[in-house]
């Protein structure tokens, strides 16, 4: 079990109040328009800003939080109890790769994005290029004077209206992948349309085109050819955060409200809750939380020693995204009619978590990556004590 310090309770607590005093009552209004005003959008971000909630991950000296990945993922937990597009604009995301800025790339693109004074989307995802980050089609090629012409396209861009750049992987050789940072604004950089989505009310997912786009040499971020392993870096913590612990977030959350409903709903003269059908609802929720949570805990734990966490990152990935649909499920059927009315926030809730098992690769791509790993390890890739 987890034993928390002084600092991790307080840092909970804060996140905690502010999800309870800014975000939850922002949600029924959110969810019935799908719109969050900006003026709203700027107030929760500069609140954030000043509780120090902001680039978490970021380190001290660059004015980060400079959160270990076991506190950021504590913080991640708590985010699950809220609206997506809530805590996107609130906290942002400061992606892992601007760390490898160097020279004028920190003034320009990392200090203001730790800051919060320019934010930052991350454009990967494809039409043809989903699961497989490999497969992308938008390229970049050298020309005479140094600079980068990008052409392609990427699309379900999920902060690509507020964003001032991004950071844009695309292939500069046959074999080769590098990620570049794509200021917004630039000549033949477009935005497309907003795809709407079943859940995720409020969030936008962009598309992006670029058309002959000329990018100076100081939009390369890191060395030509290393933007596969900064991409999928990225998205290691990303899946681990943002979809690990924030199912086991959501999922704890959906949880107490069946439990809250169990004990005072009744029927036949009793609470709910004394059924034994509802009992087994509630009581497989608890045992599949808690072991979602111990291993979105010892994925960051692994990370924080420097240890390759790929594998558990993956079993996270599946379990805690599965998880979550099943709590939800269950959420819905305990409160009857009532959990499949928009009245309630059940049916909210069952839409947002169908997309944990597909985005940032579907369970079907990381049971493939366990498997293999599996048959290539053995024992040693679950057995902790080898």
């Amino acid at each position: 079990m987890l034993e928390l310090n002084d600092e991790q309770r307080m840092l909970l607590e804060t996140v905690r109040r502010f999800i309870r005093e800014e975000c939850r009552p922002l949600e029924d209004a959110l969810e019935a328009s799908g719109e969050l005003p900006e003026a709203q959008a700027r107030a929760l971000h500069e609140k954030a800003r000043a509780l120090g909630l902001y680039a978490m991950n970021m380190p001290v000296e660059l004015g980060g939080g400079g959160l270990s990945v076991t506190d950021r993922i504590l913080c991640e937990e708590q985010f699950g109890h809220t609206t997506d597009i809530l805590i996107r604009r609130a906290f942002g995301n400061v992606y892992e790769p601007l760390l490898h800025c160097r020279g004028e790339q920190i003034e320009r693109w990392l200090k203001p994005a730790v800051a919060g004074t320019r934010t930052c989307a991350i454009a990967i995802t494809e039409p043809g290029a989903g699961s497989d980050a490999q497969g992308i089609q938008t390229h970049a090629k050298r020309a005479d004077d140094g600079s980068w012409v990008l052409n392609g396209a990427k699309h379900f861009i999920s902060d690509g209206v507020w964003s001032d750049f991004f950071l844009v992987s695309a292939k500069t050789g046959d074999k080769h992948i590098s990620m570049f940072m794509v200021d917004k604004g630039l000549p033949g950089f477009s935005l497309g349309k907003d795809q709407k989505m079943m859940g995720l009310r409020g969030t936008p997912h962009l598309e992006l085109f670029f058309d002959n786009v000329r990018l100076e040499p100081a939009a390369l971020l890191g060395e030509e050819g290393q933007g596969f392993k900064l991409a999928m870096g990225a998205l290691n913590v990303v899946r681990l955060a943002q979809v690990g612990a924030r199912a086991v977030g959501k999922a704890s959350h959906v949880l107490e409200l069946m439990t809250a409903y169990a004990n005072e709903r009744r029927q036949f003269g009793q609470k709910i809750g004394d059924f034994q059908m509802i009992q087994q609802m509630l009581a497989d929720s608890v045992i599949e939380i808690n072991a979602a949570r111990l291993m979105v805990m010892q994925a960051a734990g692994m990370l924080d020693r420097g240890e390759d966490a790929r594998d558990w990152i993956a079993m996270v990935k599946v379990y805690a995204a599965e998880v979550l649909g099943r709590v939800v499920d269950r959420g819905v059927q305990v409160f009857g009619g009532m959990g499949f009315c928009k009245e309630l926030p059940l049916e909210r809730y069952y839409r947002d978590a169908r997309i944990y098992r597909i985005f940032d690769g579907t369970s079907e791509i990381h049971r493939t990556v366990i498997a293999r790993s599996a048959l290539k390890k053995g024992a040693a890739l679950w057995d902790l004590h080898r």
